[in-house]
């Protein structure tokens, strides 16, 4: 990558920043756990088909591809802090919604919104956690989306419970909302004030990725499919395909989240020792290897241990799929949101794709497609290689001592 040789500008303090931004990713991946857990609470509720429920959970998807571009206008516009602060603020408060739905177009509506924040505030974290990670001079994305499952996996146990106690998800969501909106105040306070520098142009509302980045993105896309049908649909798959209770169907997500979350904070040790490529090979045939044991399972039994393997295996494939686009081209920044609009598009369509499939045929052949996309993973992983460690023995996610200061973070 192109740049100066002026170093950044360090952190004034750096052990407040990096805490302070996986905090954030924490309490982001908290409000996601807690709704995951109630999907079934919704659908029972709605009285809601497969395909329906598809429909609706491609909604939050389809929310976040059309408002993500906003997070960099006002990263641009307020500042990093700021710009996290406001955005991860209505994602807490987006959590009641859902639950409020009176019927599916309300729902969807619902989870329009729903989506549109959880994007925006996405983006926004993720911009300050690329800047910090590159002022520390060391890897610690793979660490952060490791506490996003962690914040999931702290969550889940209050939906299990209240899916136990048959507690209304309109109360316990709406309480879940408020708890995380207080908790997110102070978390934000420790975040650099990062801001565009001075005269930089406001970022497009659309990067069209380049051509060197498609492969990766499709990378991505295969690694994002597999968590979003998982994450969606094993409560689902669980209850009516294995027999579960609504306790254990609950329980499925917090399987998923512990495996994630662990193979995450795991990651940058990992991917250190075996590299990019061969780190995504092993994790194709892990997740492969997982989605084989759900396909095959009739009791909960097998088929939780399958969705943790399915975890397990796509863990760092996204953060390794970013590391290898910022390492393309001149515009590392054009070159990763190419590959994010790749990989959002996965999860803009597996919810109704594992939907529209059980409909026509059952769940149990939806994660056969699943299992497909994991064990493409072992073909494309050669992709990655941009992302291997380079012959001086860093990281490639770790900042270059040559690259530029100041750059404007909005666009990723």
């Amino acid at each position: 990558m192109s740049g100066t040789t002026a170093p950044p500008e360090p952190l004034a303090a750096p052990r407040r920043a990096r805490a302070s931004i996986a905090l954030v990713f924490c309490v982001h991946g908290a409000v996601s756990g807690s709704f995951v857990t109630r999907i079934p609470w919704i659908q029972d509720r709605l009285d809601l088909s497969a395909g329906q429920l598809g429909l609706a959970l491609v909604m939050p998807a389809i929310g976040s591809s059309l408002a993500m571009p906003l997070a960099g206008r006002f990263v641009h516009r307020y500042g990093g802090r700021a710009a996290v602060r406001g955005l991860l603020s209505l994602w807490c408060l987006a959590l009641a919604l859902p639950a409020l739905a009176p019927s599916l177009p309300a729902l969807c509506a619902a989870l329009l919104v729903y989506g549109a924040t959880a994007g925006t505030a996405d983006v926004a974290m993720n911009a300050q956690g690329v800047e910090i990670e590159e002022r520390l001079g060391r890897s610690i994305m793979s660490g952060l989306h490791g506490m996003w499952s962690a914040g999931g996996l702290l969550a889940s146990p209050f939906g299990i419970l209240a899916a136990h106690l048959e507690l209304d998800a309109r109360i316990q969501l709406a309480v879940t909302a408020l708890i995380l909106l207080v908790l997110a105040q102070p978390v934000c306070r420790g975040l650099p004030d990062i801001r565009a520098h001075e005269g930089a142009e406001e970022p497009p509302r659309f990067a069209l990725p380049p051509r060197s980045s498609l492969v990766i993105g499709l990378v991505g896309f295969c690694a994002v499919f597999a968590e979003g049908a998982s994450m969606d649909w094993s409560g689902v798959y669980l209850r009516d395909v294995t027999g579960a209770s609504a306790t254990v169907a609950a329980a499925s997500y917090t399987a998923f989240s512990l495996t994630m979350a662990a193979s995450r904070l795991a990651g940058d040790a990992a991917i250190r020792r075996l590299g990019a490529v061969r780190t995504t090979r092993v994790g194709g045939a892990v997740a492969t290897a997982g989605g084989l044991l759900v396909v095959a399972a009739d009791s909960p039994a097998l088929a939780i241990p399958g969705f943790a393997l399915i975890g397990v295996g796509i863990a760092v494939i996204v953060p390794l799929a970013f590391a290898a686009a910022g390492r393309i081209g001149t515009n590392p920044s054009q070159a990763i949101a190419g590959v994010a609009t790749v990989t959002y598009t996965s999860g803009l369509i597996a919810p109704a794709v594992i939907g529209a499939l059980a409909e026509a045929t059952s769940l149990t052949v939806s994660f056969g497609l699943v299992t497909a996309l994991a064990c493409a993973l072992l073909l494309s992983a050669g992709a990655l290689r941009l992302a291997e460690r380079n012959p001086g023995g860093g990281n490639v996610t770790a900042m270059s001592p040559e690259k530029p200061s100041g750059k404007d973070l909005s666009a990723i």
